[in-house]
Order: C-alpha cells, then structure tokens, then sequence
C-alpha cells in the first residue's frame, strides 16, 4: 500500500515538473519574441532614419555656420570707416575709386552716419546742442564731414540727401550677376537719433503722389530744432526689460530693430530712376532718393542682423554703397524719416556669377521678400505681386495659377516706404508655407 502510494506521488511530481518546464519554455519564447518585435520597432525605417540622419546634418551646418558668423561680427576682414573721404552726399556715382576691394565671401565693417546734423548751416555740435547733447558726444567724424560741405566753407558736391559710405568693389563682379549681401550684425555708434515731423510731410506733403489741391496737414509747432516748421524730435536709445527702446513719452517705449534705410549698387549707365519731388541729376549721377533695380533707399526695416539682401549686379565691381542708417521705424516711414541714427554694419559679401536678378529681393529667417516699386501705389502693388508669382514659379515650382492663388491666400503685402514720392511694397512669403514631406501627398495641380 505504501509503495504504491509512493508510486502515485512520483508521477504527479513528474507531471507537475514537465508541466513547469512547458510554461517556462513557452514563457522563454513569448519574451524572446516579444524583445525581438520591440528590438524591430525601435529600429527607424530605412526612410526615417535617412530624415533623421539629415536633420542632424542641417544642425550640424546650423551650428558651424551660427560660430562663423560669430567670429566674423568680432572680427571681420576688414574695416570701413566713414571719415570724408569714404562717403558720398546723396547718390551713386559710377566707377568712383573704391574705398575697399574685397573678395567674395569675405566680410566688412563699415560705418554709417546719419544726415541728421551733419547737411545744415551750423556744426552737428551746435544742432545737438540744442536738445542736451554734449559736444563730445558727437561723432568726430559726423563734425569732419560737415566742413566739407559748402555751408561750412568746404566744396562737397551733393547728389542727394544722404551720406554714403562706399563704393565697396567686389572682385570678379560683372554685370548680369547677383550680389548677396548677408547683414551679420548692426550696431549703434551713438546713444541717441532724430525723426522729423512738419505739418505737410511725408505722405501728407505736396509733393506725395496721393496730395490734391486742399488736402489738410496737422499743426505741428516746432519749439525745437534748426529748420523752419519742422519738428525735430531727439530720441535716447536706453533699456527697458532687457531690450533696447526709444522713449517717446512716459508710458511709450518703441523697441529698436537697426537697419541701413539705403543699401544700394552702383546703378546702370544711363538710366536714371527719377520723380518730380527729388534732386534733379545735374551731374549725371543717380540720386540717393528714390529706391529703383540698383536697391537704394528701399527704407526696408526687415533688413535688420541676420537678413540677406540681394541685388543685381550692373557695373564692374558692383560698387557697394550703404547709409540712411535707422534705429527704429515703422512700415511706410509716414513722417518722412524714421529714426535717423549712425550705425555700424558687419556684412559678408557673396558673388553669383551669371545668376541675374530683376529687382532686389530679401530673405530673412522666416520670410521671402519681393519688392515692387513706382510713383503709383497701386502699380508698385502690382510690381510686387508679379514678383512673388514669379519666385514662386521659378524656385518653388508652381504653376502662375496657383502661385497667384497663394499669393492671394497666404502672402502679406506691405507699405515699405511710401515717401520718397518712389513707394515700395513688399511682399512677405512666410518660409513656413513650404513643409518638408516624406512621400508624395498625390497633388497634382501645382
């Protein structure tokens, strides 16, 4: 009885021992393939791992690119000062001696200095002066400009309104090419700048496309300043929350954005863009006034640091000019002047050879821009949106039906600069529209 019952107890050991071993080999099993299918789904697809492979190469170049720029605002190639005999008063002379030859791809400090003070009867110590600002405040090289001009005694031959630093040769450059301007870095010279404001100017003046006979001004009295019904108004850079401001009055602040109202090459012989309020080109010389294909005084304030210009290229050398500096403006600059403030600029130059360009066109982080200029506004207007069609067709491969239709549907359209009697629209293409895609989404009507 008792060894059978001993045999009875070893088979349902044995039983249980095999049944163990069959759920721990299939336990094995489920865990073997379950690592395996975890160990396939963490393994990127051959396609996003390629993505992923690429976005890292982008912020790899990002990276090496942002150290560049960084070293080159510290220490650029070379140095342009503004003292007399590198400026020019208010145009663009053709084949001028160079203040600097440079190379394509090199980069450039040039200084600017506003007009403001330096173009009138008495010394920029004198006009400052007036609005608390101690002489030895005022650039050296703003006081030693003013002597050459003919109300200080001095022979300065004036084309236009502004000072201009340049011309900047870029070896190689030809006509038919396309001149890359990278704006690395803008800085002010002085802690203060000066807008004007009389009772029929800028878009209100006369002399504006839009003025009809009995159109009203406003009443602004001048108690300041040096020039007869014109309000000059001193504005101090100082900080506010961690970001540079002009102080309007108590309670308003406008941050500023710097940028060079005027950046421009030298123009094609011969041809002249022209209005009936600007200097009239008594000395064959293309005046700093109107905005045209040269560039110019485009008053563009989205050309701040890390924007692009690009100009076409109609002169040997393209013969660089910049100037009309600015602190702070607004869109359309209604008053005639922005905050007129000397700066200093960090460029880099980059040469595209056969590349031709119509009109000027810019680029920023988040937008393309196109530009569209003439006396009317509504044809400026048009200029503008035919340039952003053509951008779209020829570098981002719509159709004109569909790009007009985007244009329509998902581009902002600006009044740049609308008192040079010479108006500037821009159009504003945001990068954002333009979304990488992995395959194809099936569109065809493009």
């Amino acid at each position: 009885m008792l060894i059978g019952h001993v045999k009875y107890l070893n088979v349902k050991v044995l039983t249980l021992l095999v049944g163990m071993c069959l759920i721990a080999g299939a336990l094995f099993f489920l865990v073997r393939f379950a690592d395996a299918d975890l160990a396939s789904a963490s393994q990127p697809r051959p396609d996003a791992q390629a993505a992923t492979q690429e976005r890292k190469d982008d912020q790899d170049r990002d990276n090496d690119q942002a150290r560049k720029d960084d070293r080159d605002k510290r220490q650029p190639d070379h140095f342009v000062r503004s003292r007399p005999k590198n400026v020019v008063w208010g145009g663009f002379p053709i084949d001028r001696p160079p203040v600097l030859t440079m190379q394509s791809e090199q980069t450039v400090r040039i200084d600017a200095l506003s007009q403001s003070g330096a173009t009138g009867a008495i010394s920029p110590a004198d006009f400052f002066a007036f609005f608390g600002v101690k002489p030895q405040d005022v650039l050296q090289d703003l006081t030693d400009f003013w002597k050459t001009i003919p109300a200080a005694g001095g022979t300065r031959v004036r084309y236009g309104p502004h000072i201009l630093t340049g011309p900047v040769y870029i070896a190689g450059a030809a006509p038919g090419d396309t001149l890359e301007i990278q704006i690395l870095d803008i800085n002010l010279r002085v802690p203060y700048g000066v807008n004007n404001t009389s009772p029929m100017g800028g878009v209100l003046g006369t002399v504006y496309p839009g003025f009809r006979t009995g159109d009203t001004g406003l009443n602004t009295i001048p108690p300041t300043g040096t020039i007869p019904d014109v309000r000059q108004h001193l504005y101090r850079a100082t900080k506010s929350r961690g970001r540079d401001v002009a102080v309007v009055t108590d309670g308003i602040e406008v941050p500023l954005a710097p940028f060079m109202g005027v950046m421009g090459v030298a123009p094609q012989t011969g041809v002249f863009v022209q209005a009936p309020a600007n200097d009239q080109n008594v000395f064959g010389v293309q005046s700093s006034w109107p905005p045209g294909p040269f560039g110019g005084n485009m008053d563009l304030r989205d050309l701040t640091a890390g924007s692009t210009l690009f100009l076409p290229v109609f002169q040997f050398g393209a013969q660089f000019y910049t100037g009309d500096s600015h602190s702070a403006q607004g869109d359309g600059e209604v008053s005639g002047t922005a905050i007129e403030h000397s700066l200093s600029g960090v460029f880099r130059f980059i040469l595209h050879k056969g590349q031709t360009l119509d009109f000027p066109r810019a680029e920023t982080a988040t937008h393309y821009i196109m530009m569209g200029t003439d006396l009317d506004l509504d044809r400026a207007m048009r200029k503008a949106t035919l340039e952003a069609v053509k951008f779209l067709v020829t570098e981002k491969g719509l159709t004109e039906a569909k790009a007009f239709s985007l244009a329509s549907i998902g581009i902002d359209f600006h009044a740049a600069e609308v008192v040079d009697t010479m108006q500037l629209v821009s159009a504003r293409i945001p990068k954002s529209l333009f979304v990488k895609r992995s395959h194809d989404d099936g569109s065809k009507d493009r």
